[in-house]
Protein backbone atom coordinates (compact mmCIF):
# COMPACT_ATOMS: atom_id res chain seq x y z
CA UNK A 1 0.00 0.00 0.00
CA UNK A 2 1.33 3.38 -0.95
CA UNK A 3 1.86 5.76 1.91
CA UNK A 4 0.98 9.44 1.39
CA UNK A 5 3.96 11.26 2.84
CA UNK A 6 2.10 14.62 2.55
CA UNK A 7 -0.86 13.63 4.70
CA UNK A 8 0.42 14.91 8.08
CA UNK A 9 1.29 18.23 6.49
CA UNK A 10 -2.11 18.50 4.80
CA UNK A 11 -3.92 17.72 8.04
CA UNK A 12 -1.84 20.31 9.89
CA UNK A 13 -2.52 22.89 7.20
CA UNK A 14 -6.22 22.15 7.28
CA UNK A 15 -6.28 22.53 11.06
CA UNK A 16 -4.53 25.88 10.82
CA UNK A 17 -6.94 27.08 8.15
CA UNK A 18 -9.91 25.94 10.24
CA UNK A 19 -8.52 27.74 13.29
CA UNK A 20 -8.07 30.89 11.26
CA UNK A 21 -11.63 30.71 9.94
CA UNK A 22 -12.97 30.19 13.45
CA UNK A 23 -10.94 33.06 14.86
CA UNK A 24 -12.05 35.42 12.11
CA UNK A 25 -15.63 34.33 12.60
CA UNK A 26 -15.36 34.89 16.34
CA UNK A 27 -13.76 38.29 15.80
CA UNK A 28 -16.34 39.44 13.27
CA UNK A 29 -18.93 41.61 14.99
CA UNK A 30 -22.35 40.05 14.98
CA UNK A 31 -25.23 42.26 13.96
CA UNK A 32 -26.88 43.27 17.20
CA UNK A 33 -30.51 42.29 17.54
CA UNK A 34 -33.22 44.42 19.15
CA UNK A 35 -32.53 43.13 22.64
CA UNK A 36 -28.82 43.84 22.48
CA UNK A 37 -29.53 47.23 20.96
CA UNK A 38 -31.96 48.00 23.76
CA UNK A 39 -29.45 47.00 26.41
CA UNK A 40 -26.71 49.08 24.79
CA UNK A 41 -29.03 52.06 24.43
CA UNK A 42 -30.02 51.94 28.10
CA UNK A 43 -26.41 51.58 29.25
CA UNK A 44 -25.33 54.64 27.26
CA UNK A 45 -28.26 56.85 28.23
CA UNK A 46 -28.56 55.96 31.90
CA UNK A 47 -25.14 54.49 32.62
CA UNK A 48 -26.70 51.45 34.30
CA UNK A 49 -28.24 48.19 33.03
CA UNK A 50 -32.02 48.15 32.53
CA UNK A 51 -34.39 46.12 34.65
CA UNK A 52 -35.92 43.11 32.93
CA UNK A 53 -39.34 44.63 32.27
CA UNK A 54 -37.79 47.82 30.91
CA UNK A 55 -35.47 45.84 28.66
CA UNK A 56 -38.41 43.81 27.34
CA UNK A 57 -40.39 46.96 26.58
CA UNK A 58 -37.46 48.67 24.89
CA UNK A 59 -36.75 45.57 22.83
CA UNK A 60 -40.36 45.53 21.62
CA UNK A 61 -40.20 49.19 20.62
CA UNK A 62 -36.95 48.73 18.70
CA UNK A 63 -38.27 45.62 16.96
CA UNK A 64 -41.29 47.68 15.89
CA UNK A 65 -39.07 50.39 14.44
CA UNK A 66 -39.65 52.84 17.29
CA UNK A 67 -36.11 53.35 18.58
CA UNK A 68 -36.77 56.93 19.71
CA UNK A 69 -39.59 55.69 21.93
CA UNK A 70 -37.25 53.08 23.38
CA UNK A 71 -34.72 55.81 24.18
CA UNK A 72 -37.42 57.76 26.00
CA UNK A 73 -37.94 54.74 28.25
CA UNK A 74 -34.25 54.70 29.13
CA UNK A 75 -34.47 58.35 30.13
CA UNK A 76 -37.03 57.44 32.77
CA UNK A 77 -34.25 55.82 34.80
CA UNK A 78 -33.18 58.14 37.67
CA UNK A 79 -29.53 57.51 36.78
CA UNK A 80 -30.01 59.49 33.56
CA UNK A 81 -30.36 62.58 35.73
CA UNK A 82 -28.07 61.78 38.65
CA UNK A 83 -25.24 60.30 36.58
CA UNK A 84 -25.37 61.04 32.85
CA UNK A 85 -26.59 64.63 32.97
CA UNK A 86 -24.61 65.40 36.11
CA UNK A 87 -21.39 64.17 34.50
CA UNK A 88 -22.15 66.02 31.28
CA UNK A 89 -22.69 69.39 32.95
CA UNK A 90 -20.22 69.37 35.85
CA UNK A 91 -17.12 70.21 33.76
CA UNK A 92 -18.86 73.40 32.58
CA UNK A 93 -18.98 74.68 36.15
CA UNK A 94 -15.28 74.97 36.97
CA UNK A 95 -12.11 76.27 35.36
CA UNK A 96 -10.39 72.90 35.46
CA UNK A 97 -13.32 71.46 33.51
CA UNK A 98 -13.26 68.40 35.73
CA UNK A 99 -16.16 66.05 36.25
CA UNK A 100 -14.93 65.40 39.80
CA UNK A 101 -16.76 68.29 41.43
CA UNK A 102 -19.79 68.24 43.72
CA UNK A 103 -23.33 68.90 42.59
CA UNK A 104 -24.04 72.63 42.46
CA UNK A 105 -26.77 75.04 41.39
CA UNK A 106 -25.44 75.33 37.84
CA UNK A 107 -25.54 71.55 37.28
CA UNK A 108 -28.88 71.11 39.07
CA UNK A 109 -30.46 73.84 36.97
CA UNK A 110 -29.30 72.20 33.75
CA UNK A 111 -30.62 68.82 34.93
CA UNK A 112 -33.99 70.32 35.85
CA UNK A 113 -34.33 72.10 32.53
CA UNK A 114 -33.66 68.87 30.64
CA UNK A 115 -36.13 66.94 32.77
CA UNK A 116 -38.89 69.50 32.26
CA UNK A 117 -38.19 70.00 28.55
CA UNK A 118 -37.47 73.66 29.15
CA UNK A 119 -36.16 75.45 26.04
CA UNK A 120 -32.41 75.05 26.23
CA UNK A 121 -31.82 78.35 24.42
CA UNK A 122 -32.87 79.96 27.75
CA UNK A 123 -29.99 78.28 29.59
CA UNK A 124 -27.90 81.48 29.50
CA UNK A 125 -30.64 84.05 30.00
CA UNK A 126 -33.62 82.96 32.11
CA UNK A 127 -34.30 83.84 35.73
CA UNK A 128 -34.31 80.19 36.70
CA UNK A 129 -32.90 77.93 39.38
CA UNK A 130 -33.59 74.31 40.34
CA UNK A 131 -33.31 73.28 43.98
CA UNK A 132 -34.16 70.23 46.08
CA UNK A 133 -37.66 70.03 47.43
CA UNK A 134 -39.10 68.09 50.35
CA UNK A 135 -35.85 66.57 51.61
CA UNK A 136 -35.74 66.88 55.38
CA UNK A 137 -32.52 67.90 57.05
CA UNK A 138 -31.01 69.44 53.93
CA UNK A 139 -29.87 73.08 54.30
CA UNK A 140 -31.91 75.63 52.41
CA UNK A 141 -30.51 76.94 49.12
CA UNK A 142 -28.17 79.83 49.83
CA UNK A 143 -26.49 82.49 47.74
CA UNK A 144 -23.38 82.09 49.91
CA UNK A 145 -23.05 78.30 50.21
CA UNK A 146 -23.21 75.17 48.11
CA UNK A 147 -24.18 73.03 51.12
CA UNK A 148 -27.75 72.47 49.89
CA UNK A 149 -26.62 70.77 46.69
CA UNK A 150 -23.72 68.90 48.25
CA UNK A 151 -26.09 67.40 50.82
CA UNK A 152 -28.53 66.34 48.09
CA UNK A 153 -25.70 64.45 46.44
CA UNK A 154 -24.36 63.01 49.70
CA UNK A 155 -27.79 61.54 50.44
CA UNK A 156 -28.12 60.15 46.90
CA UNK A 157 -31.37 62.03 46.46
CA UNK A 158 -33.23 61.15 43.27
CA UNK A 159 -32.78 64.31 41.21
CA UNK A 160 -35.45 63.20 38.78
CA UNK A 161 -38.12 63.67 41.45
CA UNK A 162 -36.53 65.99 44.03
CA UNK A 163 -35.67 69.03 41.90
CA UNK A 164 -38.19 71.82 41.64
CA UNK A 165 -37.98 75.05 39.65
CA UNK A 166 -37.74 78.45 41.27
CA UNK A 167 -35.97 81.68 40.35
CA UNK A 168 -32.60 83.09 41.27
CA UNK A 169 -34.26 86.35 42.18
CA UNK A 170 -36.48 84.56 44.73
CA UNK A 171 -33.87 82.18 46.14
CA UNK A 172 -30.82 84.45 46.08
CA UNK A 173 -32.38 87.89 46.35
CA UNK A 174 -30.89 89.37 43.20
CA UNK A 175 -32.97 91.64 40.94
CA UNK A 176 -34.81 89.65 38.25
CA UNK A 177 -32.99 91.69 35.60
CA UNK A 178 -29.65 90.49 37.00
CA UNK A 179 -30.40 86.80 36.45
CA UNK A 180 -28.88 85.24 33.33
CA UNK A 181 -29.46 81.51 33.49
CA UNK A 182 -26.54 79.38 34.57
CA UNK A 183 -24.10 82.27 34.07
CA UNK A 184 -25.38 83.90 37.26
CA UNK A 185 -25.62 80.78 39.41
CA UNK A 186 -23.43 80.72 42.48
CA UNK A 187 -21.19 78.02 41.00
CA UNK A 188 -20.54 79.97 37.80
CA UNK A 189 -19.85 83.16 39.73
CA UNK A 190 -17.40 81.40 42.03
CA UNK A 191 -15.54 79.98 39.04
CA UNK A 192 -15.69 82.78 36.48
CA UNK A 193 -16.52 86.10 38.22
CA UNK A 194 -13.92 85.67 40.94
CA UNK A 195 -10.96 88.10 40.70
CA UNK A 196 -9.78 88.71 37.13
CA UNK A 197 -11.65 91.05 34.82
CA UNK A 198 -14.82 89.00 34.09
CA UNK A 199 -13.48 88.02 30.69
CA UNK A 200 -13.30 84.45 32.05
CA UNK A 201 -17.11 84.25 32.13
CA UNK A 202 -17.25 85.13 28.46
CA UNK A 203 -14.45 82.77 27.46
CA UNK A 204 -15.74 79.74 29.37
CA UNK A 205 -19.30 80.34 28.18
CA UNK A 206 -18.03 80.20 24.59
CA UNK A 207 -16.00 77.10 25.36
CA UNK A 208 -18.78 75.25 27.16
CA UNK A 209 -21.83 76.30 25.17
CA UNK A 210 -20.63 77.27 21.70
CA UNK A 211 -17.86 74.64 21.64
CA UNK A 212 -15.32 77.26 20.52
CA UNK A 213 -12.37 78.78 22.34
CA UNK A 214 -11.10 82.29 21.69
CA UNK A 215 -8.12 81.09 19.67
CA UNK A 216 -10.50 79.56 17.14
CA UNK A 217 -12.49 82.80 16.84
CA UNK A 218 -9.66 85.28 16.40
CA UNK A 219 -10.53 88.07 13.97
CA UNK A 220 -8.14 90.99 13.58
CA UNK A 221 -10.50 92.81 11.20
CA UNK A 222 -12.91 94.03 13.92
CA UNK A 223 -12.82 97.57 15.36
CA UNK A 224 -10.57 98.08 18.39
CA UNK A 225 -12.51 100.94 19.98
CA UNK A 226 -13.91 98.85 22.88
CA UNK A 227 -10.66 97.22 24.01
CA UNK A 228 -10.03 98.17 27.63
CA UNK A 229 -7.13 100.09 29.11
CA UNK A 230 -5.46 97.01 30.62
CA UNK A 231 -4.41 95.65 27.21
CA UNK A 232 -1.02 96.93 26.08
CA UNK A 233 -0.92 98.29 22.54
CA UNK A 234 2.80 97.49 22.35
CA UNK A 235 3.43 94.31 24.35
CA UNK A 236 7.16 93.89 24.73
CA UNK A 237 7.59 97.15 22.85
CA UNK A 238 6.24 95.66 19.62
CA UNK A 239 2.90 97.04 18.40
CA UNK A 240 2.69 94.28 15.80
CA UNK A 241 1.92 91.78 18.55
CA UNK A 242 -1.13 93.82 19.51
CA UNK A 243 -2.33 94.27 15.92
CA UNK A 244 -1.73 90.68 14.83
CA UNK A 245 -2.57 88.79 18.02
CA UNK A 246 -4.23 90.69 20.87
CA UNK A 247 -6.76 92.39 18.61
CA UNK A 248 -7.92 89.02 17.33
CA UNK A 249 -9.56 88.14 20.66
CA UNK A 250 -10.06 91.43 22.48
CA UNK A 251 -11.82 93.33 19.69
CA UNK A 252 -14.70 90.85 19.86
CA UNK A 253 -14.47 89.74 23.48
CA UNK A 254 -14.24 93.09 25.29
CA UNK A 255 -17.42 94.60 23.78
CA UNK A 256 -19.41 91.50 24.76
CA UNK A 257 -17.79 90.89 28.18
CA UNK A 258 -18.94 94.43 29.04
CA UNK A 259 -22.33 92.78 29.71
CA UNK A 260 -20.86 91.52 33.02
CA UNK A 261 -19.71 94.95 34.22
CA UNK A 262 -22.05 94.91 37.24
CA UNK A 263 -21.08 91.45 38.55
CA UNK A 264 -18.41 90.25 40.94
CA UNK A 265 -17.79 87.40 43.36
CA UNK A 266 -17.14 88.23 46.99
CA UNK A 267 -14.77 85.57 48.30
CA UNK A 268 -15.30 86.69 51.90
CA UNK A 269 -19.08 86.24 51.71
CA UNK A 270 -18.84 83.35 49.25
CA UNK A 271 -21.47 84.81 46.95
CA UNK A 272 -22.03 86.71 43.73
CA UNK A 273 -22.60 90.43 44.04
CA UNK A 274 -24.54 92.64 41.64
CA UNK A 275 -23.96 96.39 41.74
CA UNK A 276 -26.83 97.60 39.58
CA UNK A 277 -25.82 100.83 37.88
CA UNK A 278 -22.21 100.82 39.06
CA UNK A 279 -19.35 99.25 37.12
CA UNK A 280 -17.30 96.96 39.35
CA UNK A 281 -13.70 98.15 39.99
CA UNK A 282 -12.07 95.18 38.22
CA UNK A 283 -13.05 96.74 34.88
CA UNK A 284 -10.50 99.47 35.62
CA UNK A 285 -7.65 97.15 36.56
CA UNK A 286 -4.28 98.25 35.17
CA UNK A 287 -5.76 101.41 33.69
CA UNK A 288 -2.30 102.88 33.33
CA UNK A 289 -1.28 100.23 30.82
CA UNK A 290 -2.89 102.21 28.00
CA UNK A 291 -4.67 105.33 29.21
CA UNK A 292 -6.41 106.08 25.88
CA UNK A 293 -8.05 102.64 25.96
CA UNK A 294 -11.75 102.10 26.47
CA UNK A 295 -13.18 103.09 29.87
CA UNK A 296 -16.24 100.98 30.68
CA UNK A 297 -19.20 103.25 31.50
CA UNK A 298 -21.98 100.65 31.94
CA UNK A 299 -23.02 97.09 31.07
CA UNK A 300 -24.01 97.73 27.45
CA UNK A 301 -22.56 95.31 24.94
CA UNK A 302 -22.22 94.94 21.17
CA UNK A 303 -21.53 91.84 19.11
CA UNK A 304 -18.86 92.86 16.58
CA UNK A 305 -18.70 89.23 15.48
CA UNK A 306 -21.97 89.55 13.58
CA UNK A 307 -19.75 90.72 10.74
CA UNK A 308 -16.53 89.11 9.53
CA UNK A 309 -15.64 85.41 9.69
CA UNK A 310 -17.47 84.81 12.98
CA UNK A 311 -20.76 85.57 11.32
CA UNK A 312 -20.55 81.83 10.56
CA UNK A 313 -21.53 81.21 14.19
CA UNK A 314 -25.05 81.82 12.93
CA UNK A 315 -26.36 84.76 14.91
CA UNK A 316 -30.15 85.05 15.14
CA UNK A 317 -31.21 87.77 12.66
CA UNK A 318 -34.29 88.76 14.67
CA UNK A 319 -32.10 89.87 17.60
CA UNK A 320 -30.43 93.31 17.56
CA UNK A 321 -26.87 92.14 18.23
CA UNK A 322 -26.50 94.61 21.10
CA UNK A 323 -28.04 95.25 24.48
CA UNK A 324 -27.43 95.79 28.18
CA UNK A 325 -26.67 93.20 30.83
CA UNK A 326 -25.88 89.50 30.97
CA UNK A 327 -29.36 88.20 30.16
CA UNK A 328 -29.54 89.92 26.79
CA UNK A 329 -26.05 88.68 25.94
CA UNK A 330 -27.18 85.19 26.98
CA UNK A 331 -30.06 85.42 24.51
CA UNK A 332 -27.62 86.44 21.78
CA UNK A 333 -25.39 83.44 22.46
CA UNK A 334 -28.17 80.97 23.22
CA UNK A 335 -30.04 81.60 19.99
CA UNK A 336 -27.03 81.19 17.73
CA UNK A 337 -26.57 78.26 15.40
CA UNK A 338 -23.28 77.54 17.15
CA UNK A 339 -25.05 77.11 20.49
CA UNK A 340 -27.53 74.61 19.05
CA UNK A 341 -24.81 72.69 17.23
CA UNK A 342 -22.68 72.55 20.37
CA UNK A 343 -25.46 71.03 22.48
CA UNK A 344 -26.18 68.40 19.85
CA UNK A 345 -22.52 67.48 19.40
CA UNK A 346 -22.02 67.12 23.17
CA UNK A 347 -25.01 64.79 23.42
CA UNK A 348 -23.82 62.81 20.39
CA UNK A 349 -20.42 62.26 22.01
CA UNK A 350 -22.06 61.30 25.32
CA UNK A 351 -24.41 58.72 23.84
CA UNK A 352 -22.37 57.39 20.92
CA UNK A 353 -19.08 57.44 22.87
CA UNK A 354 -17.32 59.13 19.95
CA UNK A 355 -17.44 62.31 17.89
CA UNK A 356 -19.20 62.43 14.51
CA UNK A 357 -16.58 60.90 12.24
CA UNK A 358 -17.92 60.53 8.71
CA UNK A 359 -20.33 62.07 6.22
CA UNK A 360 -23.28 60.05 7.50
CA UNK A 361 -22.62 61.15 11.11
CA UNK A 362 -22.27 64.78 10.09
CA UNK A 363 -25.49 64.66 8.12
CA UNK A 364 -27.25 63.12 11.10
CA UNK A 365 -25.93 65.81 13.43
CA UNK A 366 -27.12 68.55 11.08
CA UNK A 367 -30.55 66.96 11.01
CA UNK A 368 -30.59 66.75 14.80
CA UNK A 369 -29.61 70.42 15.12
CA UNK A 370 -32.45 71.46 12.83
CA UNK A 371 -34.91 69.34 14.80
CA UNK A 372 -33.58 70.65 18.10
CA UNK A 373 -34.21 74.25 17.07
CA UNK A 374 -37.54 73.56 15.41
CA UNK A 375 -38.92 71.61 18.40
CA UNK A 376 -38.30 74.19 21.09
CA UNK A 377 -34.71 73.34 22.04
CA UNK A 378 -35.74 70.20 23.96
CA UNK A 379 -32.58 68.29 24.84
CA UNK A 380 -34.27 64.97 25.67
CA UNK A 381 -35.24 64.74 22.02
CA UNK A 382 -31.56 65.10 21.09
CA UNK A 383 -30.62 62.25 23.44
CA UNK A 384 -33.30 60.06 21.87
CA UNK A 385 -32.22 60.86 18.33
CA UNK A 386 -28.55 60.22 19.10
CA UNK A 387 -29.31 56.93 20.87
CA UNK A 388 -31.42 55.71 17.95
CA UNK A 389 -28.66 56.61 15.50
CA UNK A 390 -25.84 54.67 17.14
CA UNK A 391 -27.71 51.87 18.92
CA UNK A 392 -26.33 49.28 16.52
CA UNK A 393 -22.67 50.06 17.18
Amino acid sequence: MQTDLHWPFQRSTSAVLLALVLSVTAAAPAVAGPREQARRMHDRIAGVPPEGAVLDAMEAEIAAGRAVEAAAMAMEDPAFYSVTLKNLATPWTNRDRTVFAPLNDYTATFIGMVRDDRPMNELLSADILYVGDGVSGVPSPSASSNAHFEELEARHVDLKTALRPTTQSAAYGIPPAAAAGVMTTRAAAEAFFVAGTNRAMFRFTLLNHLCSDLEELQDTSRPTDRIRQDVSRSPGGDSRLFLNNCVGCHSGMDPMAQAFAHYDYDETQGRMTYTGGQVVPKYFNNEETFRPGFVTPDDSWTNYWRAGPNALLGWEPSLPGAGSGAASLGRELGNSQAFASCQVEKVFRTVCLRPPNDAADRSQVESMVSRFRANGYRLKQVFADAAAWCMGE
